[in-house]
């Protein structure tokens, strides 16, 4: 029989055996029978007796709600859409029969949405549908990216920690002399205004030498949390080495601010510290050097006038009787003290 005439109907269960998404019309356009996959996308609402174009909108080709017109015109491929939400595509293929047309659907690049969104399963397909095959190379890509992702996550965590560890000073948790230049680099190279103080503890040897290592470290770990507490959040605290840190403040007016956090620093680090029931008597002689008296230049030259500008105030401030602090005077070389 002709196309236009409509071929004969196929047996209806093997259709819907190996078209489990199918419908089938009459010659008006209403639906007299659904393929049991076709039928779970339906939710329940039930296909049978309602019109085509009440459950799908065809986008392509252009029928002007008229699906009789689109019968008598022989095969065609459809671009659908279902009607109710979540107004999933479909891709389908009619083909005129006797006494209507049948229809058949397939999800395209919608079949992984689709599947979640109507619970489907492999029982829903039929078994020479390439979908599942499709599933199974989406799921297999989606599992190798998750493994991928963690994997890149776990390396890059490692990687921060190692960079952490890299600038740490272990036994004070404070940045370490490594994480001194990228820190003062990012002022200069933003023109911040900052004090550098160069810290070293008096008479920590002596406590070394007569209460052991051990009390040192007590020693260390609580001028380093004295220094912390004395300082603002945007203020770097860092362990050089040995009894030797470097206080950077930060900030618009940061040189108002130095006299008296150095004095604070020093009246904290001179009350005794008891460890194991022992006095450890140590205090404090700061050399600060101004970023306002440097003229801004290339970051490695200018750590490099500051660092020995306040190494020469701390040694300026040793020699004047140590438990002071002495700032640079890029005049003289040395400037103001406080005890």
């Amino acid at each position: 029989m002709s196309a236009r005439g409509g071929v004969g109907l196929p047996d209806q269960a093997a259709l819907d055996v190996l078209c489990p998404m199918h419908a089938r019309m009459d010659r008006q356009g209403r639906i007299v029978h659904a393929g049991p996959m076709l039928a779970k996308l339906d939710k329940g609402c039930g296909l049978a007796g309602r019109r085509f174009l009440e459950v799908f909108e065809v986008r392509r080709p252009r029928i002007h709600d008229r699906v009789e017109a689109l019968i008598g015109r022989g095969p065609a491929r459809l671009r659908l859409r279902l009607r109710q939400p979540p107004g999933t595509g479909l891709k389908g293929v009619l083909v005129p029969v006797q006494g209507g047309a049948v229809v058949n659907l397939s999800f395209g690049i919608a079949l992984q949405e689709a599947v979640r969104d109507f619970a489907l399963t492999a029982g829903d397909f039929a078994s020479t549908d390439l979908a599942i095959e499709m599933l199974y190379l989406i799921e297999a890509k989606s599992a190798a990216m998750e493994a991928s992702r963690k994997l890149n996550l776990r390396l890059q965590g490692a990687r921060i920690a190692a960079e952490e560890k890299a600038f740490t000073d272990t036994l004070t948790g404070l940045g370490n002399r490594r994480a001194l230049e990228p820190v003062l680099t990012r002022l200069i190279d933003t023109e911040s205004d900052f004090a550098l103080l160069n810290l070293d503890l008096d008479f920590f040897k002596a406590v070394n030498d007569t209460l052991g290592h051990a009390a040192g470290d007590h020693v260390l770990r609580l001028a380093a949390r004295i220094m912390q507490d004395e300082t603002r959040e945007s203020d770097r605290v860092l362990r050089l080495g040995g009894d030797e840190f470097v206080v950077i403040l930060q900030g618009p007016g940061v040189g108002a601010r130095v006299d008296d956090i150095a004095t604070r620093l020093i009246a904290r680090l001179r009350a005794p510290m008891i460890w194991e029931g022992r006095t450890c008597s140590i205090s404090a002689s700061i050399g600060v050097s101004l970023s306002r008296d440097y003229l801004v230049q290339e970051a490695g030259a200018m750590i490099a006038a500051m660092m020995e500008d306040a190494d020469r105030a701390l040694y300026a401030a040793k020699a004047l009787g140590r438990g002071r602090h002495v700032i640079n005077d890029p005049a003289g070389g040395v400037g103001p003290m406080a005890g």
